[in-house]
């Protein structure tokens, strides 16, 4: 690591740091757009990693939702009709693609195809 990177790493948040951090490995996904460019009402691909899941009904059908974070921003992902899926779970890595819409002021993506990521050091 260089003075320069020492330096800024010193200055920084650790948020911010982390922020970078997660850019730079959303970056090595080809094809994927930040997640604060995706534009509602058009299909996008996101990469990043899993924050939170959590199981939520909606209107009485079970429901996961999952928020994505790529170091410029988070998108709801929100897949209905389950209870679980396998590998989905924080601090995840994954790579997702679907129709990006705004519900409730926030980017979400429904029932978003996605792969999952290797974890760091795997």
């Amino acid at each position: 690591m260089s003075l320069r990177t020492a330096v800024r790493h010193a200055l920084a948040s650790a948020e911010s740091v982390e922020a970078g951090e997660e850019r730079t490995e959303a970056a090595k996904s080809v094809g994927c757009t930040a997640v604060s460019s995706l534009a509602g009402r058009r299909r996008g691909k996101a990469a990043g990693v899993l924050r939170s899941v959590v199981l939520r009904p909606r209107e009485g059908v079970p429901t996961v939702e999952a928020e994505l974070y790529d170091g410029s921003g988070s998108l709801d992902l929100v897949w209905l009709g389950r209870r679980t899926i396998a590998g989905i779970e924080p601090g995840r890595r994954i790579r997702v693609e679907g129709m990006v819409c705004e519900n409730d002021g926030r980017r979400t993506m429904f029932n978003p195809r996605y792969e999952l990521r290797p974890r760091a050091g795997e």
